[in-house]
């Protein structure tokens, strides 16, 4: 494969992905993408679309980078239109984010606010619908993640933003946008290994991806007669802006260290998952799912 002349961020050839150790790093939380060092991968160069969400309008939480940024570009390469939700301090990792979807010729809608918010994620929503005329895909991505060594130094404080943020905040997202979803419809939620697996220095976190895993499955059972699919993509470690916003920067150098694969997940690398849980034409007869997506584990599946 020939490497590309381009110098756009995350548009390195996928053959030679980092692997650990990565430079020693730190941000204040919630991280920036702009910062990280290697920057992620988002822009997929390998991956050829197929018209898959040709006239889709689309949701993402956390759209400005990680997971939600890939998820965006991809989606605006199937023909999707996107509305991004971030935090204010997001703001120029959102920017990029919406020119990579708007050069891939769809609308790129940015919402800035707190998803632990219930009345911002109705506005969110409301302003969606009046800037595409519908919403057929809701992504909950958005996600806070602190590590404590335990439940002692893991205060109620954190326990409830963690909570507002990851498990509140799918469930007023969703309950804003059903209001207009039709038939044909789907809510992907990312879930997290943490949920299947536990983990021992993420007492919180860990926790809300397991609600978000049934929330998952008893949603797509409620959803199954109106014709609205309700998935999860739970991946394993990801190069995303939670890592040196919240690990130390020893433990963010070895990220994705123990894995069979030797590394994290690129963000590309999980946004197609995304895509195939979203297009009816491909998991139209899939609903209640979690994705596991572990470069090599196989003891969650």
């Amino acid at each position: 494969m020939k490497h590309h002349a381009t110098s756009i961020p995350g548009d390195e050839p996928s053959t030679a992905e980092p692997k650990p150790p990565f430079p020693k790093q730190k941000q204040a939380p919630p991280g920036m993408e702009s910062k990280m060092r290697p920057r992620p991968r988002y822009q997929a160069p390998e991956y050829k679309p197929a018209g898959k969400l040709e006239s889709k309008a689309a949701l993402i939480t956390g759209g400005d980078s990680g997971i939600g940024r890939a998820v965006a570009v991809l989606f605006a390469r199937e023909g999707a239109d996107v509305a991004l939700v971030y935090l204010p301090e997001e703001q120029t990792d959102a920017e990029e984010t919406a020119a990579a979807v708007r050069r891939a010729g769809k609308q790129a809608l940015l919402l800035a606010g707190d998803v632990g918010r219930p009345e911002f994620c109705h506005q969110a929503v409301e302003a969606a619908v009046r800037q595409f005329g519908r919403l057929d895909i809701l992504v909950n991505n958005a996600a806070y993640q602190q590590h404590q060594p335990g439940l002692k130094e893991l205060s109620e404080q954190q326990w409830d933003h963690t909570f507002r943020t990851n498990i509140y905040g799918y469930f007023h997202m969703a309950k804003a946008a059903l209001a207009h979803m039709d038939r044909g419809s789907s809510i992907l939620n990312t879930g997290s290994i943490t949920g299947l697996e536990g983990s021992q220095q993420l007492l919180d976190y860990a926790s809300t991806k397991g609600a978000i895993h049934a929330f998952t499955k008893s949603l797509a059972q409620n959803l199954a007669k109106r014709g609205i699919r309700v998935n999860c993509v739970a991946p394993g470690p990801v190069w995303t802006p939670l890592q040196p916003s919240d690990k130390e920067p020893e433990k963010v150098a070895q990220h994705g260290r123990d894995v069979p694969f030797g590394r994290p997940a690129q963000p590309e690398e999980i946004a197609p998952a995304y895509v195939f849980l979203a297009s009816g034409a491909d998991s139209g007869y899939i609903t209640g799912e979690v994705l596991t997506i572990l470069g090599g584990e196989t003891r969650a599946a």
